[in-house]
């Protein structure tokens, strides 16, 4: 069972996950990156281009979600480093720093608080993330080009990108249709035909919705939505 709640940490959410069934999960690209506790474990989930499958027998996760562009600060590595990965924190931070660390999470009642302290006591000691880089997110989740994005903040492209790289892992390009895609799923979940979500959330039609969940989920909508 997934559950999560809002972080005290701004815009950060607290989750935990057990699943109740077999086989392998499936976490989509969000755009973010998280701090997750697993199995006495404290590790480091990079951003995604495509959906990260976990393998295994179902297990304990729990986690905080950073919003967008956040976690490159609090953690002191940029997000490109960690594209596409699930790295142990102790392979980014001093080991006994990260040792004392788990050993305070594993130490909690629960770990999913105890990760939120563990990240509120570093977001005290750490500058705040840019907060252009918020702008960036609400233009480009609302659907605003890049280029015209890029004219607003007074950047060039190349500059836009550049940020980008470090704060997202990716290009704006690549982070504007991560939340394109998002916007599809929430649509589609609360029961908007494919055809009218395609419209709203900014695909040219249906059918390139249906490329994009493909390549970025590995599923149909269909299937992502369990209505197979």
């Amino acid at each position: 069972m997934y559950s999560e709640r809002p972080s005290r940490l701004t815009g950060a959410v607290v989750w935990t996950n057990t699943p109740s069934g077999s086989g392998p999960g499936r976490v989509l690209p969000d755009g973010c990156m998280d701090l997750l506790w697993h199995e006495g474990r404290l590790l480091v989930a990079g951003p995604d281009t495509r959906a990260y499958v976990t393998e295994g027998a179902p297990s304990a996760w729990a986690g905080v979600r950073f919003f967008p562009g956040t976690a490159p600060t609090l953690l002191g590595v940029p997000a490109r480093e960690l594209l596409d990965q699930r790295v142990e924190l102790a392979d980014l931070w001093p080991a006994a720093e990260a040792r004392r660390l788990t050993a305070r999470v594993n130490a909690a009642g629960d770990p999913a608080s105890g990760l939120e302290e563990v990240v509120l006591g570093r977001a005290a000691d750490t500058a705040p993330a840019d907060p252009l880089l918020r702008h960036v997110v609400d233009a480009l989740d609302a659907g605003r080009p890049v280029a015209a994005t890029a004219d607003e903040l007074g950047l060039g492209a190349r500059q836009l990108h550049r940020r980008c790289l470090t704060a997202f892992g990716y290009g704006p390009k690549t982070l504007a249709r991560v939340l394109r895609l998002q916007r599809a799923l929430g649509l589609a979940r609360g029961g908007v035909p494919y055809a009218e979500t395609a419209v709203r959330s900014g695909f040219a039609d249906q059918a390139h919705l249906a490329r994009d969940v493909r390549e970025l989920a590995g599923l149909s909508l269909t299937e992502l939505l369990g209505r197979g």
